[in-house]
């Protein structure tokens, strides 16, 4: 066992929700150790696109999230710039039928109302936007306000910056806590970690954790493929998906669910997703979903049926019922704040959520409300 470690704060999980948490903690004046079983962005963060959207949500407390999200990763690309790839690229958002269209600028003008900059797009302008785009279809609604970081390079950047102790190869295996139920620390399989504040950033295994503190959170895996092309010149500009994508994202449904999105990249490979099913932890290649993927993004852009694609990769999403995050101190083991639970939406929501938890963590008043993000909002039956 290694020598003992104290800390104000202890983060579990160096995904970019993780690093994020332990960077504005750190800022906020706070002795942080950072702890993962692997290493940096090895989980979820790594198998991401590294999207940071605010066109795939509702008004509600969610796109509230990822608009102080944005303007957070803001002042994050003006401190790394190009070192984590940040592209202010914008999204747009294609229907294939006039009623679809009518549909989607319905829940754009919703948008604009929650300070969304959403810009409906027809004709000549759609693809003057996307000149690549399949001939025909009626129009769709562009959003400059979306972005793209490398997820992998951001989340490691994130870290370097917090000057969190960076504990990697570290299985945690209890969250200790003193007579009266209080968190005080974890133990790992290298030792333990001393301290009154525990956050769950443990992503997909945030429910692995929340038990090992003696609570309740139903985090579920939601299992997802990307298929990366060939690098190219830059034939596809903006994130480009079809209508329907929002409607998968909101869906409960455990079964196999596909909806094209592609995108280009700084390095010149195209992007194409987005699948999602509850498979669990199964790491299963799914010829289906990939041939799905391909199918969807060639009805967009045709010319991606000549373009190779060179390899596929999967990742898993941490599901909640709800749809929305846990985020905040845990009313149920005084300590525990939790950090998980984001979906697909993790990269684009992980600066808000650690800049509201380190308000938390130091007693301040949080910018946003905290309460439809509350970590005991779930009954048991819920899982």
């Amino acid at each position: 066992m290694s020598k003992r470690l104290t800390c104000d704060v202890v983060v579990v999980g160096a995904g970019m929700v993780g690093a994020a948490c332990a960077l504005y903690a750190a800022r906020a004046g706070l002795d942080v150790v950072l702890v993962d079983r692997g290493p940096v962005a090895g989980g979820t963060t790594g198998a991401g696109e590294g999207n940071l959207l605010v066109s795939d949500k509702e008004p509600g407390p969610e796109l509230d999230l990822a608009l102080l999200s944005g303007r957070l990763w803001h002042h994050i690309a003006e401190e790394f710039g190009e070192f984590i790839e940040y592209e202010a690229k914008g999204g747009v958002v294609v229907a294939s039928s006039p009623g679809g269209l009518a549909a989607l600028e319905r829940f754009a003008a919703g948008q604009r109302a929650a300070g969304v900059v959403a810009e409906p797009v027809t004709g000549d302008a759609l693809y003057a936007l996307e000149p690549h785009l399949a001939p025909g279809l009626p129009g769709g609604v562009h959003y400059p306000q979306d972005r793209q970081v490398m997820p992998a390079l951001a989340a490691a950047h994130l870290v370097r910056a917090s000057t969190a102790r960076l504990l990697t190869g570290r299985t945690v295996t209890q969250v200790l806590r003193t007579p009266n139920g209080a968190v005080s620390g974890v133990r790992t399989d290298g030792g333990d970690i001393h301290a009154p504040a525990v956050v769950n950033a443990a992503g997909t295994w945030g429910a692995e954790l929340a038990a090992l503190a003696g609570t309740h959170l139903p985090v579920l895996p939601r299992r997802g493929f990307v298929l990366v092309t060939e690098p190219l010149p830059r034939l596809v500009h903006h994130k480009v998906y079809a209508a329907d994508y929002v409607a998968n994202v909101a869906s409960d449904s455990a079964a196999l669910q596909t909806s094209p999105v592609v995108e280009g990249t700084a390095a010149g490979p195209v992007l194409i997703g987005a699948s999602r099913e509850r498979v669990g932890f199964d790491r299963t290649f799914s010829l289906p979903a990939v041939r799905a993927l391909a199918a969807g993004a060639t009805r967009l852009f045709p010319f991606l049926a000549d373009v190779r694609a060179t390899r596929a990769y999967l990742g898993f999403r941490p599901y909640l019922p709800d749809h929305l995050p846990a985020i905040g101190p845990d009313p149920r083991v005084p300590g525990l704040h939790h950090a998980c639970g984001h979906e697909g939406a993790g990269i684009g929501l992980a600066t808000g959520t650690g800049h509201l938890l380190a308000q938390a963590l130091t007693g301040r008043t949080t910018e946003l409300d905290l309460a439809p993000f509350r970590p005991d909002r779930f009954t048991e039956e819920v899982a």
